[in-house]
């Protein structure tokens, strides 16, 4: 293991190596490559972790059941300790299953796991098309638009508000409440910050304890209703555990999904004879997303911490110790595919890390692809001419995530 390039220039280390960075916001890829070819397990002193970047490594851990993904089994860590925190505030409530190991984990995903199922989610293509055409319809024939505020950021929103069955009349304040809790993994929020994920948090929390209220008073056929439904069948769900897997549902259903629509739309008109590829073709937007999250993921990485000393790739690993797994790492390895810095929507036999993997792969993969399948090519189909307008676009610099807080596009 090494810390210097064959320059002998130092690696990155810390905040250098997130989105807060504005180098490796733009291009995470040439600095990932670094670290790849010469450390491919990085000790990042700056911040007590280590970071995989082969797809062989990162398989590795994702396949370890053994590791966890409970802060509490971490090595003391101020910056990690700090985040946790935010992400879970209150001390006598558990975290949502993200951060839960099994069985606990298991049990809360096995509550909601038919409604993420491919036939459940096929039976959902129809009603996420009408919700992209009515977006589309609201844009009308405006010169230009904003991807993320007008499209990619309501149409998941609305989907997965449909699917738990709160108002998607709320979608303004949904998506408004779930980007502002992402701020919780930002390792320094200001104070004005902080104040806006409490009262995000809290609205949040009142919004779906009334929804509750309600299913118990008239039980209804939805997310909630069927969480409140299992509970009292014996399955000890609590109000607290419903409101908790809701508020996961809603912001995972949302911010990643108008990142990977986002980033696909991005990278497809930066490619412009794809996008007509697509336009002439679009049969293949299947195989296009799988490419689109290959290419650029809207999920940069995900963590487990060791719960025994080991090794990982000669490197040694004590228990408590915190592996910083990058999905866009393993993502762009040559050793695990030809051509990794290649934009190409007819690359056969896609595989990727977007979604994880092991235990915890993303319970919403399948819905995911298909609002990115419906959404991308409803908008190709709108607008033939769509192309990046003359306004920059802005990335957002929150770690762990790859995104847009802004993506000007113009029709003609």
């Amino acid at each position: 293991m090494t810390d210097k390039t064959k320059s002998d220039a130092p690696l990155p280390s810390g905040l250098q190596l997130t989105a807060l960075d504005p180098d490796f916001r733009e291009n995470p890829h040439a600095i990932l490559k670094r670290l790849r070819e010469t450390s491919p397990v990085y000790h990042d002193q700056a911040m007590e972790r280590y970071i995989v970047t082969t797809e062989a490594l990162v398989d590795e851990v994702l396949r370890d059941r053994s590791m966890s993904v409970e802060a509490q089994n971490a090595k003391p860590n101020p910056i990690n300790q700090a985040i946790a925190r935010r992400l879970q505030p209150d001390a006598d409530r558990r975290p949502s299953m993200l951060r839960l190991d099994d069985p606990e984990h298991q049990r809360l995903r096995s509550l909601v796991n038919k409604a993420f199922t491919p036939r459940a989610v096929e039976r959902m293509r129809p009603r996420t098309i009408e919700i992209a055409e009515s977006l589309l319809d609201e844009i009308g024939d405006r010169e230009t638009f904003d991807i993320i505020s007008e499209f990619s950021g309501p149409l998941p929103t609305v989907v997965i508000a449909e699917m738990l069955g709160v108002d998607p009349a709320r979608r303004a304040d949904f998506k408004r409440w779930s980007d502002t809790l992402v701020l919780g993994f930002l390792p320094f929020p200001t104070e004005e910050q902080e104040a806006m994920m409490r009262d995000a948090r809290r609205n949040l929390d009142e919004v779906f304890q009334e929804e509750i209220s309600k299913r118990r008073a008239e039980p209804r056929d939805d997310l909630i209703g069927r969480m409140v439904a299992a509970e009292e069948k014996g399955d000890q769900l609590t109000d607290e555990e419903i409101v908790t897997m809701c508020g996961l549902l809603l912001i995972a259903g949302n911010v990643t999904t108008t990142d990977l629509i986002g980033n696909g739309v991005y990278v497809l008109l930066n490619h412009p004879e794809q996008a007509d590829l697509l336009r002439r073709e679009p049969e293949r937007i299947e195989n296009a997303v799988e490419e689109m999250l290959r290419y650029d993921g809207p999920v940069t990485n995900t963590s487990r911490i060791a719960m025994r000393d080991m090794e990982l790739g000669g490197c040694p690993i004590e228990k408590g110790d915190t592996i910083i797994v990058s999905i866009a790492g393993a993502n762009h390895d040559p050793a695990f595919i030809d051509r990794p810095d290649e934009f190409d929507v007819t690359r056969e036999d896609i595989e990727h890390h977007a979604f994880g993997g092991g235990a915890h792969y993303c319970l919403g993969a399948q819905l995911a692809r298909m609002e990115a399948q419906v959404g991308i090519n409803a908008l190709l189909q709108r607008f033939p001419k769509l192309r990046l307008a003359d306004e920059a676009p802005v990335r957002r610099g929150i770690p762990v995530f790859r995104g847009f807080e802004k993506l000007p596009v113009a029709t003609r």
